[in-house]
């Protein structure tokens, strides 16, 4: 068994919605079937592998009786090995390919590091159990358990992800800590575990110099010990002994429980004390010490959500075990961690912990009498091993109103205020108690999972706060997402549904494959198509709304780019589009491709469909959300029975496009969209009508799609390399990207509405297309053509030098009407050869491979020659036909 290829979907892909890991496996003849795999002992592979990893599933579903492929046992050995190590994953796929031995594995994941390693540690189970050998199950588990920890969220943050999620807001980890973006574009938030982006950093500041709190509080009204900062030993013991003893060492800047130490009656403790602070801050201070319980109220925007009582880390003696094995035992408690991603955390036996200990009379080796309470520090924070007990619904309204006040003294839309005082069911003044800390970005876990009592909504309160709903009752911090896919008309649909958006006044992000596009101003070049520019379009602050170009093979790559779409476009689906690349061979293997999109549109959205492609029209019934048919003729079968329905269609009726829904029609004649030069161009009429449909359904007002369409020209601004049209010494010049036998089939039909003495084409083929693909191009051509210039481009895309030229030429073998061919090694070679054969009234389609740089070269030949003009749009028509 060999794995020849491994890489992470990190969206919805061709498999499933979930994210996972795809494998390549080249399985041996013998391998095919894991019945004829070697038997060791009487014992045969099956055994063996169970011997080694007991916890595996069934192979196959009961009742089948089929040959398993090693591939087979390799996916369900994957998924496995991360539900043992606590991973919640269920999804997991095994495809046999066209290639005999060659299988696809597809298996979830929740951490892509964790998966990844999850593949490796499989190979190495399955090749132990091939071979007889010994595997270390316990550690490869506690390898995969050790990296979900280390990488995935801590319960803080994820228990906003979590609260997120079930709003339907969109999430995306911007580090391998805790920096998460919610929501998309213009309406997105930021969170760094319990800090939004809208947490004050002078706030923060504050709130890290605990004299400065103490002073903004006491102006508040809020009680607070006594206390100052002090310079040295001496210093401290000096303030200790001017408040009064006992009393709290603890840093100034410092967070976490970090070097604080309560209840020092001694100078001793004082000395230890203050040496402990010092790991932490150069400045100390020393603050009375109150008596009694200590609890943190967590206050979010003005509302105090949740309280809990914190109690120090702590043994109960048996009469038996020493202080050390008491706390080793306690540290078995699973929910116990060395961390924050577990909801306790493990108690450490260290200086303070020895000196607490000394206090009550006792060394880490010491028995307690039973049932005798031994604390291991006297401060209560959980990060030291503390314990929390929730309190939030026996809180007074003015311990409450405390709590909101000293939150907004100091500036904190998140924070965790520590009170210490004898209950929080009376007012502070009452006990004589204070607040001691406020903490920015304080720890959620104790309020989440408390060790004992109600576990609170932290994650929905604080999202509540970030995402108001309003009026509206909806805020799931989603920008309007319009997905484009299809064989042709893709690029020329993204840039006309982005320009139409414009028009309405949305900023709006836009990937083709010519680049990434924020409102209107290229931030990257090159075919930008795939998941990782549009995950960069969603990360702008400055976009409203976004349309992506969604190539197959960014989704074969990884996926898409979001989890749901408001609208998902398909243009239609034809052959030459990558057939047999990634073990995609047919158009019913592409459609299911493509597809994905549509799959993925939100309950609320709409797939836009072409009603005349009958593949197209098939994906209606994967869509979760509504379906906008579209087609010229609305006579089409699919379109008069959704038109029947009273569902949304839109068509060409008298030179019109006609826009329909129940009662609801809207017309827009063609001569007002430049695009289509007065509806004589099929392929531009089915980009518009793709794109009304799609900016219908987003809900953009038809002024603006009126006014959208009228400014929307076939220019090399608006769409470069799409049927531009130039004049050259009196003849016309049409430059496309076109380069699959369905786009020149297309392309013949557009050039044949247009009269010229010649006709000649400039073309090079793609090398990643099949044989046949690339010669029909020039079947088609060579009936339509007068002359052909043939020219090999500067990417053979894995072909042999010469070899693309030879099938385009082939395909011209049976020519009806091309008399003159030529072969040009470089592009621009090609054009200028074509260009000097023009006469007054000819034609040249040039097909670029490089667009920018073939415009520009087009444009410059041009300059050069002063008779020639560039044919405005709206002219096209006179000056073709005067």
């Amino acid at each position: 068994m060999e794995v020849s290829r491994l890489r992470a979907l990190r969206g919805p892909n061709l498999w499933s919605h979930h994210t996972a890991i795809e494998v390549i496996l080249t399985c041996s003849v013998t391998e095919l079937n894991i019945a004829n795999l070697p038997v060791f002992e009487n014992r045969d592979f099956e055994t063996r592998l169970r011997a080694r990893f007991p916890a595996l599933g069934t192979l196959q579903p009961s009742g089948h009786h089929d040959a398993v492929p090693m591939a087979q046992v390799f996916e369900h050995v994957v998924l496995g090995l991360q539900a043992s190590a606590g991973c919640p994953v269920t999804f997991s796929r095994t495809t046999q390919t066209v290639e005999l031995g060659v299988f696809q594995v597809v298996v979830e994941y929740t951490e892509e590091a964790v998966g990844r390693l999850a593949c490796e540690l499989a190979g190495k189970l399955c090749a132990a159990a091939l071979q007889d050998s010994f595997f270390d199950l316990d550690n490869a588990l506690l390898q995969l358990r050790e990296l979900d920890e280390d990488i995935r969220l801590g319960p803080s943050t994820n228990s906003i992800v979590q609260a997120a999620i079930s709003r339907n807001i969109p999430y995306r980890r911007l580090t391998d800590g805790s920096l998460v973006m919610l929501g998309w574009g213009s309406k997105q938030r930021r969170i760094q575990a319990a800090e939004m982006d809208c947490t004050s950093a002078i706030a923060e500041s504050i709130a890290q110099d605990k004299e400065l709190t103490k002073k903004l509080l006491s102006a508040a009204g809020v009680p607070v010990p006594l206390g100052r900062s002090v310079t040295n030993v001496e210093d401290a013991w000096k303030a200790a002994c001017e408040i009064g003893f006992p009393v709290v060492v603890k840093p100034k800047d410092g967070n976490q429980g970090k070097g604080v130490t309560v209840n020092i009656t001694t100078n001793e403790q004082l000395r230890t004390a203050y040496s402990a602070a010092t790991e932490f801050s150069d400045t100390i201070l020393v603050e009375r010490y109150l008596p009694g319980s200590d609890y943190r109220l967590l206050v979010i925007g003005n509302k105090l959500v949740a309280a809990a009582r914190r109690d120090p880390p702590q043994v109960v003696g048996d009469g038996i075990k020493t202080v050390r094995q008491l706390v080793d035992q306690v540290n078995l408690d699973p929910r116990r961690g060395s961390g924050h991603a577990t909801s306790l955390t493990k108690i450490r036996i260290d200086d303070i912990a020895v000196a607490s200990l000394s206090s009550q009379g006792f060394h880490t080796e010491a028995i307690p009498p039973k049932g005798r309470r031994v604390n291991l520090r006297n401060n209560a924070n959980l990060s030291t091993g503390g314990s929390a007990t929730d309190v939030t619904d026996d809180v007074h309204p003015e311990v409450a109103a405390r709590a909101v006040a000293a939150a907004q003294m100091i500036g904190l839309d998140i924070c965790g205020v520590d009170l210490i005082c004898d209950s929080v069911l009376k007012p502070i003044e009452e006990q004589h108690g204070g607040v001691v800390e406020v903490n920015a970005a304080p720890g959620l876990r104790m309020h989440i999972s408390p060790s004992f009592g109600k576990g609170r909504a932290i994650g929905e309160a604080i999202i509540s706060t970030m995402f108001d709903e309003g009026q509206n009752g909806k805020n799931d911090g989603r920008i309007p997402v319009v997905a484009v896919t299809g064989t042709n008309g893709k690029t020329t649909t993204v840039r006309l549904i982005a320009h139409l958006l414009t028009t309405s006044g949305l900023r709006t992000g836009m990937t083709n494959t010519d680049g990434v596009y924020i409102e209107g101003n290229r931030i990257d070049s090159g075919d930008c198509s795939g998941p990782r520019s549009a995950r960069n379009v969603l990360l702008h602050p400055d976009v409203d709304a976004a349309v992506f170009e969604t190539a197959r093979g960014g989704v074969l790559r990884e996926g898409l780019a979001f989890d749901r779409c408001q609208v998902a476009v398909v243009t239609n689906i034809g052959t030459g589009d990558h057939l047999g690349l990634n073990f995609i061979t047919s158009l019913e293997d592409l459609a299911v491709l493509k597809r994905v999109i549509v799959q993925n549109v939100a309950n609320n959205g709409v797939a836009v469909l072409n009603a005349a492609d009958p593949i197209v029209a098939n994906m209606a019934e994967n869509c979760p959300g509504k379906v906008t048919f579209f087609a010229a003729d609305r006579r089409e079968a699919v379109m008069a029975t959704h038109r029947a329905q009273g569902n949304r269609v839109v068509y060409i009726d008298d030179k019109k496009l006609v826009a329909a829904e129940g009662t609801f029609k809207h017309t827009i004649a063609l001569s007002d969209i430049p695009l289509t030069y007065n509806g004589s161009i099929a392929f531009q009429i089915e980009n518009v009508m793709a794109s009304v449909a799609a900016v219908w359904a987003v809900g953009i007002s038809w002024q603006a799609i009126e006014i959208g369409l009228k400014t929307f020209t076939n220019s090399i601004h608006h769409a470069p390399g799409r049927f531009n049209l130039f004049k050259y010494r009196g003849a016309t010049l049409i430059a496309d990207y076109g380069h699959n036998p369905d786009a020149i089939l297309a392309l013949i039909k557009a050039v044949e509405t247009i009269p010229a003495k010649r006709r000649s084409v400039v073309i090079s083929g793609a090398g990643d297309r099949r044989d046949e693909d690339i010669r029909q191009q020039t079947e088609f051509l060579g009936a339509v053509f007068d002359e052909v210039v043939l020219y090999q481009d500067q990417c053979q895309r894995g072909r042999a030098d010469g070899e693309v030229i030879n099938l385009l030429r082939s395909g011209l073998d049976k020519a009806i009407r091309t008399q003159h061919i030529q072969e040009i090694r470089g592009e621009f070679l090609a054009i200028d050869c074509a260009l000097q054969r023009l006469s007054e009234g000819d034609l040249c389609l040039l097909l670029l491979d490089q667009i920018d740089e073939g415009l520009a070269h087009i444009a410059l030949r041009i300059k050069e020659n002063e008779r020639d003009e560039f044919i405005l749009p709206g002219t096209f028509h006179r000056q073709i036909y005067q």
